[in-house]
Parts: C-alpha cells; structure tokens; sequence
C-alpha cells in the first residue's frame, strides 16, 4: 500500500525516534509498505518518520542511482546505530521526499560504520563509503529527528524560507500522496 509522505512542517519529522521489537504491529507488512512508497515516489530512501511514525526504521534501495557499486544494494534498517564516521567531508547534492523541490549541496563525511537490525532481527555491522554512505547518513538523520536543511548555512536557510513555508502549506508540486502538517 502506498503511504502520504509526511512533509516538512510536520513534528514528527524532528522527533527522536524510539527502538521497536520484533513483537512490532505488522512490521513486515509496514516495511513492504515503505518500500511501495518509496518507490512511488521515485526515492532510494524513506524513512519512518517520514510516513508519520516516530519509529527507528528505515529503508534502502541504491538501485536507482544506477551505479554500479550500488546495483542490488537494499537494505531495511531497524534500530539503527551509527557508530563512526571517518574521513573527509565532501558535498552532494541531496534532497528529500518530505522536502520536495529543494536540492541542496550537504557536507557528510565520507565513510560511516553502523549497527543495525535487518527485517528479521539479525544484528549487522557495516561499513559504507562514499554515495552509500550519504544515503544511509541521509535516512539515519531522519530517526534522530535531523533533515539535510540542518546542515545548511543559515543564510541559505533564510533563502529558502519561503520555499519551506510553501510545503508546509502543501504548496509543493509532487506526483506521489503527501500529508500536509498540521499547524497551529
């Protein structure tokens, strides 16, 4: 089933997300989910927060950045934990599915070591670099409650503040569900 992709705005997006068990309510059903939305939308990531929930998950499919390093990589996430993050920072252009329209340069180191969960609760630990790396950072900020404008400078942000303020009116021009946040 595809999901509305929760949009900037929302609180959820900035909540610290919490742990879940193996006991979690139709979790496999919630991961298929995740990727038919993603996919939808046209994404390699999407996390939980992103279709309301403020749960440590999220998924990966590098397949779409048609590289080949990447072909095949796809991954689900659970509990994830990143341990290190090594080497130099380098930019990327990267953008988000609850932040539509906007691309924007995000420094990130260039390798990371994480410790996570897969869809069966086998403990993993590995070690990515380079584009890899940059989407599981991208997605991983999503559960600790961070979006990639954070690690924009804040005149770029105050540029964009307008931009911003459109989406969380629902004033963003996309082909998949979204789910307008609610303001006070």
């Amino acid at each position: 089933m595809i999901l509305p992709i929760t949009q900037y705005g929302d609180p959820v997006l900035r909540q610290m997300c919490t742990d879940i068990t193996p006991e979690y309510p139709n979790l496999k059903q919630l991961i298929a989910n995740m990727f038919e939305t993603m996919y939808n939308a046209s994404g390699v990531g999407i996390a939980a927060p992103q279709i309301g929930l403020p749960i440590r998950l999220f998924v990966v499919d590098a397949e779409a950045m048609d590289e080949e390093n990447l072909k095949g990589f796809k991954r689900v996430y659970i509990n994830a934990k990143i341990t290190e993050e090594q080497g130099e920072k380098w930019a990327y252009n990267e953008g988000c599915l609850s932040i539509p329209g906007i691309r924007e340069d995000v420094s990130r180191k260039e390798q990371i070591t994480i410790t996570y969960f897969d869809e069966n609760f086998v403990k993993h630990t590995e070690v990515y670099n380079a584009k890899i790396a940059r989407v599981v950072q991208h997605e991983y900020d999503h559960i600790e409650g961070k979006l990639f404008v954070d690690y924009l400078s804040p005149l770029k942000r105050e540029m964009l503040k307008a931009r911003l303020t459109n989406i969380t009116k629902g004033r963003a021009d996309v082909d998949y569900k979204i789910k307008i946040p609610k303001l006070k």
